[in-house]
C-alpha cells in the first residue's frame, strides 16, 4: 500500500516538472519576442537628382527704368497758342507739329525789315551811280576830292545797312520758326501742361509737354560694391559688353534683354553700391519711364555645371550640407559646397557627383542610415506642401 502511494506521488511530480519545463520552454521565447523592439517605419522624402549642364551666374539688383532721352517741349518766345496738334500718349517723330503760336506779330516783323532792306538797296543802287559818276569827274579835275570821298563813304553806309537789314530778316525768321513747337526726338507724348488760347512763354517752366524716347530705353540698377572687380574682370576678359535681364517685380515675366552700357564712376558712399546703366530695345514697350525691376547681369557662364534644387542645401555646424540616398533606400550626410543658389537652383562646387539623388524635402526626420521611402507624383507634391506649412518663417 504505502509502495503504490510512493510511486502515484513520483507520477505526479514527474508530470508537474514536466509541464512546468513545456510552459516555460514556450512562454520565454514569446516573452523575449515580445520584448525585442519593431524595426522602425521609412521615412517618406521627397527626392531630387544633381544635373549637370550649363549655369549662367548672374548677379541680381533692382533698379528703375529710365527714358533714354526726355524733352521738355517749351516755348522760346512768347505768344498766343492758336492749335494744339496732338493727343496726350500719342508717338511721335522728331519735327512732328504739336502746337502753334499766333505767327502774324513776327511775320509782320519780317514783312518791315524786308521794306527797310528793299529802300536801302535802292539808295545802295542811287549812291553807286553817283559813285562812278563823281569818280569820272574827279579823274578829270571837275569834282573835289571831299566830294569823291563823301560818295564813296556812303556808299559803304549803305552797303552795311543792307547788311543789316538782312540780318534782322533772319533773326525774325528765326523768330517765326519758333512759333512752331515741334517734337525734338521720336517718342511718346506725356500730358499736356497749357491749353490753346492760353498764353506761352518761355517762363513756362512746365511748358507744353513732355516727350520721352522709349526705343530704345535705359535701366539703372545698383549693385553692392563688392561684385566691381569681378564685373571689371569679366568686362576685360570678354571685351564686350555684358548682357542683362530684366523682370518684373516678382520674377515671373522677363520684361527685356539689353546691354551694360556704364559702370558708374564711383560708388555710392552711403550705400556701399556701385550704379551700373544698360540699355535696351524696346519695341514693344515692355519697359515703362519710373518701372521698378529686378536686373540680372549675366556675368559668366559656369559649363557642365552640377545643380541640385536648393531645398537639398541644410547647414549645419561645418556649413551646408545634404541628405544622399544611397543604393539600400538608408541616407547619408554629405557635406556640400555651394557656389551661388538662384531661382530655387543651388551651383554645386564639391560635394556631389552627377546623377546622385538627394533629399529635398523631409530632411528634419532624417538621421545618417535612415530608412527612407521616395514618394512620387501627388503624394509628394502634398508632402512638400505640408512642409512647407511646418516650415519656420525665414
Amino acid at each position: 500500500m504505502k509502495t503504490k502511494i510512493v510511486v502515484s506521488v513520483a507520477v505526479l511530480a514527474a508530470a508537474a516538472a514536466s509541464a512546468g519545463l513545456l510552459h516555460f520552454a514556450h512562454l520565454h521565447p514569446m516573452q523575449e519576442a515580445a520584448a525585442a523592439p519593431a524595426p522602425a517605419p521609412p521615412v517618406p522624402i521627397v527626392a531630387g537628382t544633381a544635373t549637370q549642364h550649363d549655369v549662367p551666374i548672374y548677379l541680381t539688383g533692382v533698379g528703375t527704368v529710365i527714358a533714354y532721352n526726355t524733352d521738355i517741349v517749351r516755348a522760346q518766345i512768347q505768344g498766343q497758342i492758336i492749335s494744339i496738334n496732338f493727343t496726350e500718349g500719342q508717338p511721335v517723330h522728331a519735327g512732328d507739329l504739336l502746337a502753334q503760336i499766333d505767327p502774324r506779330p513776327y511775320q509782320a516783323l519780317i514783312d518791315q525789315y524786308t521794306a527797310n532792306l528793299e529802300r536801302d538797296q535802292a539808295q545802295l543802287v542811287n549812291a553807286r551811280t553817283n559813285q562812278s559818276r563823281y569818280s569820272q569827274l574827279g579823274a578829270k579835275g571837275w569834282a573835289t576830292p571831299q566830294l569823291v570821298e563823301t560818295q564813296n563813304a556812303q556808299v559803304s553806309q549803305l552797303q552795311a545797312a543792307v547788311k543789316a537789314d538782312q540780318a534782322l530778316i533772319d533773326a525774325a525768321k528765326v523768330q517765326l520758326s519758333f512759333t512752331r513747337l515741334t517734337s525734338p526726338i521720336d517718342g511718346v507724348v506725356g500730358i499736356r501742361q497749357i491749353d490753346v488760347g492760353n498764353i506761352i512763354s518761355p517762363s513756362n517752366t512746365n511748358g507744353l509737354c513732355v516727350v520721352t524716347q522709349l526705343d530704345p530705353i535705359s535701366l539703372i540698377f545698383t549693385l553692392p560694391e563688392t561684385v566691381l572687380p569681378q564685373i571689371q574682370q569679366q568686362q576685360r576678359k570678354t571685351k564686350t559688353p555684358l548682357s542683362v535681364l530684366a523682370y518684373n517685380q516678382d520674377n515671373t515675366i522677363r520684361l527685356g534683354e539689353g546691354q551694360l552700357g556704364l559702370v558708374n564712376n564711383e560708388i555710392l558712399q552711403t550705400t556701399g553700391s556701385i550704379q551700373l546703366k544698360a540699355n535696351f530695345a524696346n519695341k514693344e514697350n515692355s519697359l515703362w519711364p519710373g518701372e521698378l525691376v529686378n536686373a540680372r547681369l549675366l556675368l559668366d557662364t559656369r559649363r557642365n555645371g552640377l545643380t541640385v534644387p536648393a531645398s537639398a542645401v541644410q547647414q549645419g555646424p561645418n556649413g551646408p550640407y545634404a541628405y544622399v540616398i544611397n543604393s539600400d533606400d538608408t541616407v547619408s550626410l554629405r557635406q556640400i559646397k555651394i557656389a551661388k543658389i538662384s531661382d530655387g537652383q543651388a551651383l554645386i562646387d564639391s560635394g556631389l557627383k552627377a546623377n546622385e539623388q538627394v533629399v529635398v524635402d523631409g530632411q528634419y526626420n532624417l538621421r545618417p542610415g535612415t530608412h527612407v521611402a521616395l514618394l512620387h507624383g501627388n503624394a509628394a507634391e502634398e508632402a512638400a506642401a505640408q512642409d512647407a506649412l511646418q516650415a519656420p518663417i525665414p
